[in-house]
């Protein structure tokens, strides 16, 4: 059987992306964005759990480079979306490098995590969300990587408290955390460091009896946002694991127009 005239194997169909390019401009960041893809994580008990990411995934390209192979980057996921962790996350940065022939690389990966709360008198279970973030540069003389949680959380004002008769306004906040670290943290840690420093925590099932707790524990506990980000600052600094920290605070406040924020970073390294 005779071949059709533009058949073309694999191996001899032109690769544009590798021919030079004569505007000799480097790029610093190229590849493909906005993925959605299933991975499981290993959890702090040693189980694993699944969750859908939003994945962003660049390389750099020199100026003598038409173009890269974007193609690389789905099938270089596909090998790492199970059992997600920093050092997995770490290694698929530089198996990007070596697939793709760049100097630096680039993963972005953000994702709900679930965790498994009682509410606080009755033990009844909820799913809590938890937004995460998992960042990492790498290239031939080593990697860096920051990992963030976001947590939503109940503060109470403290002037509210002090000045009015019948209570005080509370609003729901969203506290986030971003560090750097050198020595193994799990997302559970960090979640509990974050709700330390609200002024209660928040919960997905409450009856009666835990609404009570929780609203006298808030009263009992006022913060304003500037208090979050200290006492939240604190925790961190006492953690030796962590090397370095951005914590920030967005408080929606119920009583103005407008949010309360406030954020603090800190580099333990210098």
């Amino acid at each position: 059987m005779t071949s059709a005239p533009n058949s073309q194997t694999h191996e001899t169909m032109p690769d544009i992306q590798s021919e030079p390019d004569r505007r000799r401009v480097a790029i610093d960041k190229v590849g493909v964005k906005e993925i959605k893809h299933p991975i499981t994580l290993s959890t702090m008990d040693g189980r694993s759990v699944e969750t859908v990411a939003g994945i962003n995934m660049y390389v750099s390209l020199p100026a003598d480079r038409k173009g890269t192979h974007m193609s690389r980057f789905l099938e270089t996921i596909n090998e790492y979306r199970e059992n997600l962790q920093p050092d997995r996350i770490i290694q698929l940065s530089h198996e990007l490098c070596d697939n793709l022939d760049a100097a630096d690389a680039h993963v972005e990966m953000n994702f709900p995590y679930f965790i498994m709360k009682k509410a606080p008198v009755t033990g009844l279970p909820g799913l809590m969300d938890y937004q995460c973030e998992f960042r990492c540069e790498a290239n031939k003389n080593g990697q860096d990587f920051v990992m963030s949680v976001g947590a939503a959380a109940t503060s109470l004002c403290p002037c509210s408290k002090e000045i009015s008769a019948y209570g005080a306004h509370n609003q729901r906040c969203l506290i986030t955390a971003e560090i750097r670290f050198n020595s193994m943290i799990w997302i559970e840690e960090l979640v509990e460091h974050i709700e330390s420093a609200a002024s209660c925590p928040v919960y997905s099932v409450l009856k009666r009896p835990d609404e009570k707790l929780v609203t006298e524990q808030a009263f009992e506990n006022p913060k304003f946002v500037e208090d979050i980000v200290r006492d939240l600052a604190i925790r961190l600094d006492d953690d030796e694991r962590i090397s370095w920290y951005h914590v920030k605070s967005e408080n929606f406040e119920s009583i103005h127009n407008h949010n309360a924020y406030a954020e603090i970073t800190r580099d333990k390294r210098s």
